[in-house]
Order: C-alpha cells, then sequence, then structure tokens
C-alpha cells in the first residue's frame, strides 16, 4: 500500500508539476505577445512618427533590451534568494501595464519609454521561470518541460502578428478611433491596449495557483550568492560558459532577424497586406517553431538519457547550421509559397535554442546562482541578440542597399555572416561545457 501510494503522489506532483508548466507557458505567450507585436506595426508607427527603419528597429530591439538586460541580474537575484512565483506575478503585471501604455503614446521617445517599462517587467519571467522548473523536474525531462515552456515563445509571437495583423486590417481605412476615457486613438495605439491588458489577469493566475517548490541541493535558508562570486564563478570557467553564452546571444541576431522583420519581407516583397502577412507568419511561427522547440527537446532528453552529457548544446550547434542555407535563401526565393516554407524552415530551426540553452546552463551551474547566471545570458541575448539583430538588419536596408525592398537580402547577409560563426564558437566550448556538467552531477547540485 505504501508503494501504491508514493507512486500515487508522485504522478499527482508530476501532473501538478506540468500544470505549473501550462501557466508559465501562458505567461511566456503573453510576454513575446507584447514584446513582438512591434514586428507588424512598423508601417503604421513610421507613418505616424515619420521615423526610419534603423529609428523603428530601436523602438523594437533596443528601447526593450537595453532595460531588460540592465534589470536582469538584480532581478535575478530575487529569483535566487526568494519567491520566484512572485517575482514573475509582479513582472506579468508591470509589463502589461506598460504595454497598454504604449498605446498612449504620442510621439517616439514616449513610445521609447514605454517599450523600456515592457523590458523591465519581462526581465522578471525567464531567470524565475528556469529555476522553479528547474527544481520542478529530473534532469532526464528537464529539456523537455524547458521546451514545452518556451512554446509560449512561439504561440505569443504568432498571435502577435495574427492578432496584430487582424486589428491593423480592420482598422485600416479609418483615421482615428474615439474611445472613452482614452479619446482619439490610431488603430496600432489600440492594438497595444488589446494585447496589453489582458495580461494582468494572467498575473492573478499566477499568484492564485502556481506553488513554490523546494529548492534541490541546498539548505532551505541557504542565500543566494553574492555578484561578485557568481562573476568570479564564470571567470574562472569561462571557456565552458563563455562558449555558450556568447555563442547563442551573436545567433540569436539572426533569430531576431526573422521574427521581427519576417512580416515586413512579405509586405514589401510579395506585396502581402498587413493582415494577409500577419496571419500567414503568425502560422508559420505557430507551427514550425512549435515543432523545433518539442523536437529539439524531446531528441536532446533522449541523447541525454544515452550519456551524451552536452547533448543540449549539440543539439543547439545543429541548429546553428541548419539554419543558415534556409536564412540566406531568403535573399533570393521569388514565390511568395516557396518564402513561407524556406522561413518556416528556417524559423523551425532558430527555435531549437529556446529550451536548450536554459536548460543547459541549469545542469552546469550550481542552485542558488542559475537565476543570476540565466541573467548573465539574458542580458547578452538581448542586447546583443535582440538590441542588435533588428537594428543590423535594418542598416543593411537603408544604407547597404538602400531599398526597403531588399528586406529579404538584409536577412539573408545576417544569416550568412552570423550562423557559422557562431557554430564554430560553440563547437569549440564543448569540452569544457562537458566539465561543467560533470562537475555538478559529482556534487550533486
Amino acid at each position: 500500500m505504501r508503494t501504491q501510494s508514493s507512486e500515487r503522489a508522485s504522478e499527482r506532483g508530476m501532473a501538478y508539476a506540468w500544470y505549473v508548466v501550462a501557466v508559465l507557458l501562458l505567461a511566456q505567450a503573453f510576454s513575446f505577445l507584447d514584446r513582438m507585436i512591434m514586428g507588424l506595426l512598423v508601417g503604421p508607427i513610421r507613418a505616424s512618427f515619420d521615423i526610419s527603419d534603423t529609428q523603428y528597429s530601436l523602438l523594437a530591439g533596443f528601447a526593450f533590451s537595453l532595460f531588460y538586460a540592465v534589470m536582469g541580474i538584480p532581478l535575478a537575484r530575487i529569483a535566487d534568494a526568494g519567491s520566484r512565483r512572485n517575482l514573475i506575478a509582479a513582472g506579468i503585471a508591470v509589463w502589461s501595464a506598460m504595454t497598454a501604455l504604449c498605446g498612449l503614446a504620442k510621439g517616439f521617445w514616449s513610445l521609447f519609454a514605454a517599450r523600456v517599462g515592457v523590458g523591465v517587467g519581462e526581465a522578471t519571467l525567464s531567470p524565475a521561470a528556469y529555476s522553479i522548473l528547474a527544481d520542478y523536474f529530473p534532469k532526464t525531462s528537464l529539456a523537455r518541460a524547458l521546451s514545452v515552456f518556451m512554446l509560449g515563445v512561439t504561440f505569443g509571437s504568432g498571435a502577435a502578428y495574427m492578432l496584430g495583423g487582424a486589428v491593423v486590417g480592420y482598422v485600416s481605412e479609418m483615421d482615428t478611433i474615439v474611445l472613452p476615457v482614452f479619446g482619439e486613438m490610431e488603430g496600432w495605439q489600440l492594438t497595444f491596449l488589446i494585447v496589453g491588458l489582458p495580461g494582468l489577469a494572467v498575473s492573478l493566475l499566477v499568484m492564485a495557483t502556481v506553488r513554490e517548490p523546494v529548492r534541490k541541493g541546498v539548505a532551505a535558508d541557504a542565500a543566494a550568492f553574492p555578484v561578485r562570486e557568481v562573476a568570479a564563478y564564470l571567470w574562472q570557467r569561462r571557456r565552458g560558459y563563455g562558449s555558450l553564452i556568447i555563442s547563442v546571444a551573436i545567433f540569436v541576431m539572426a533569430v531576431y532577424a526573422l521574427n521581427l522583420w519576417g512580416p515586413t519581407y512579405f509586405i514589401r516583397t510579395f506585396g502581402y497586406d498587413p493582415a494577409t502577412a500577419g496571419w500567414r507568419f503568425g502560422i508559420v511561427m505557430i507551427v514550425f517553431g512549435s515543432a523545433g522547440l518539442l523536437i529539439a527537446g524531446t531528441v536532446a532528453d533522449r541523447l541525454l538519457s544515452s550519456g551524451m552529457r552536452d547533448a543540449y548544446a549539440r543539439v543547439v550547434l545543429f541548429s546553428m547550421l541548419g539554419l543558415a542555407p534556409f536564412g540566406v535563401a531568403l535573399g533570393f526565393v521569388e514565390n511568395d509559397i516557396l518564402a513561407l516554407v524556406t522561413i518556416g524552415v528556417a524559423i523551425f530551426f532558430s527555435a531549437f535554442q529556446g529550451g536548450l540553452v536554459a536548460a543547459s546552463l541549469q545542469i552546469m551551474t550550481p542552485n542558488r546562482m542559475r537565476g543570476q547566471v540565466v541573467a548573465v545570458y539574458q542580458l547578452l541575448a538581448n542586447l546583443i541578440g535582440l538590441g542588435l539583430g533588428p537594428t543590423v538588419v535594418a542598416l543593411c536596408t537603408d544604407y547597404v542597399f538602400a531599398n526597403d525592398a531588399a528586406i529579404g537580402k538584409s536577412i539573408a547577409l545576417v544569416c550568412a555572416e552570423l550562423c557559422p560563426l557562431t557554430a564554430f564558437l560553440l563547437w569549440r566550448g564543448l569540452p569544457a561545457i562537458r566539465q561543467l556538467i560533470e562537475t555538478q552531477e559529482q556534487e550533486g547540485t
């Protein structure tokens, strides 16, 4: 009877753990819905504020990533020492409110400031969520759990394009919209209100139903490591951490080049209207991106179970090589259906890193510094990947090709240069990554 009882308790525990994954997936979806909605509003915002592609990329990438990155480490210390559940709930409330405030912006700088606020709020989610899930799941199923959590990226991004396209299409023939309290608003402003405000309900759901798990491998009253100790720890092991974090941070430039400029690519290259571009690209994002996350997580877990300790990093390396030819092909495809398939396969490979980098960092790092180490990764991934990725594409379009219609060639150029470079950097660091994982296995953290 005791054995049956313990088995039932274990089953209930795993069922609840997957429930937590589902709730955090929903939070991640709203996070990327609020983050990626900018990808479909290029035309309306540029027209309203009379700005260039490069200026727009600062709103879409740099404004968000700057304070997302800066606030990541102090917020991660809270995740390492305090209630991760409470931190996530507060962050969701902040970024949802700031997304809604984007809809009240009256100029470039007010929208820039609101986007900064979105970044500050969203900086709470990843370090705390990764840490919670690492305590809910054993190593043998962690990559699958994190990959399912990261489905929020593809669902949220896809929903952003589909909802944004529908709203933009609906209001495209209206000069202004008059709402109670808010007064006159343009269609792009209404879009921000529609996607921002529902997130407040997700914040309440997290507070009401998610329990803080017991931390594995540490005493209940153990404190988080000071920042200087975390920095020293990473520096002493810089070959392993550096190869993984820096290579993926650079690779994310290509990922965001696809994600943020994808709808605009179809609008400018094939004459799609915003609604059509949003729906088609949104479906591609959800289908191909979700498939990439799930397949990568499943394959990586099986490879890890077979004894390949650096399986997570190796699958990420494979994705860098897989993305390159399809990203480059976007500069030369002349048929829109073939372009949808091509960008779909590129997104499939780009999604691999979503759950696997976090999973690799969890098994490389002691429990009480996992949040801060993930925050270091997020800092570089967002400053380099999101901060520079969209802007590099815009600079190529504005100054290298000097033609708005050359957006596909700009994406191709970025992928051709970055994917082989990042694969080489990660390949060089695989032995050091394996050594770090073996050390954590021996220490039982």
